[in-house]
């Protein structure tokens, strides 16, 4: 349980020390993936006492588990072990580090991230998407958010009259995402006479053994919050009908700061409206698209200067 005060002796395994760092406090989306990587550590070495884990059982672990994993995914377990062990040594639990072998690997640059504006209005204008998807798709490219952040939100954050929404960041902190007309226009209709509960809501009713809680289930309809997992799997169906490849949802995100910064929002202000914490992971997304390239060559062509 979040909040616990934990009195681990010398001589705790490293299950135990596992359920330890995970029931610190920290945003649910953070405890979900840390979890992923600490029951794999638990169920290969959950009975071995926590001091003695060395660099090279470790690395054989890790190599093993996700070897043959994609960057960014070693890149996320590899990470989540640093945390680990920095926290068993903080606790004084483990006497070196093990994790200090473990090395990052490189994340090829991906610069087709970016969803053209044309492709866009394409997919906003079809007369086959739902309210619902409308209304979620232009809310996440408008406030340039993350997709939990906007699902998990409720009608009680919404300032329609202000244009934002009031959303717990990835890190947990409370803040406010801007957004402009197109979705202003459409919220009104999704929400109709709800006046709470979340805002994006599931098709259906749930199951009585599946009934989400209280905090996720609207008090009007009964219906639950819409899962990422549905609008993820919407949101590429309806691609297909305008690309040739499937788009996902934080491919709205990416694209809303690519088009900003080519439009040439300064990197201050799109870090705060992002809320992103370092500009490093920032800039990824914060530079100019093929589109953008391309034109500006087309403009600088002597010949076409000649015309």
């Amino acid at each position: 349980m979040a909040g616990q005060v934990w009195t681990l002796q010398p001589g705790r395994t490293i299950a135990e020390t596992s359920d330890a760092f995970l029931a610190r406090d920290m945003a649910a989306t953070t405890r979900r993936s840390y979890t992923q990587t600490m029951q794999r550590l638990a169920d290969e070495h959950g009975d071995l006492l926590v001091g003695a884990l060395d660099g090279a059982a470790l690395d054989a672990f890790t190599t093993v588990a996700w070897g043959a994993c994609a960057p960014a995914t070693w890149n996320r377990h590899i990470a989540t072990l640093r945390s680990f062990t920095a926290f068993a040594r903080r606790n004084g639990w483990l006497a070196e580090d093990p994790a200090g072998v473990l090395e990052r690997r490189r994340e090829p640059a991906d610069r087709t991230k970016a969803i053209s504006r044309a492709s866009l209005q394409r997919l906003f204008r079809r007369d086959d998407v739902a309210l619902r998807e409308r209304c979620l798709w232009r809310l996440l490219y408008e406030t340039a958010a993350r997709a939990q952040e906007v699902l998990s939100a409720d009608i009680e954050d919404l300032e329609l009259d202000n244009k934002r929404l009031r959303v717990r960041r990835k890190g947990g902190d409370s803040d406010w995402l801007h957004f402009q007309s197109g979705s202003a226009r459409l919220l009104p209709r999704l929400i109709a006479d709800r006046g709470a509960g979340p805002i994006f809501l599931a098709n259906r009713r749930p199951a009585p053994a599946r009934a989400p809680a209280s905090l996720d289930r609207c008090p009007v309809t009964g219906r639950g919050r819409l899962s990422y997992e549905r609008s993820a799997y919407l949101f590429k169906q309806h691609s297909l009908k305008v690309s040739t490849t499937a788009w996902t949802l934080h491919q709205l995100r990416h694209s809303a700061l690519t088009h900003l910064a080519e439009d040439g929002v300064n990197l201050p202000l799109l870090m705060a409206k992002s809320g992103h914490e370092s500009l490093r992971s920032l800039q990824k997304y914060a530079r100019p698209g093929a589109e953008a390239v391309g034109a500006m060559t087309a403009s600088h062509d002597p010949a076409r200067r000649r015309r």
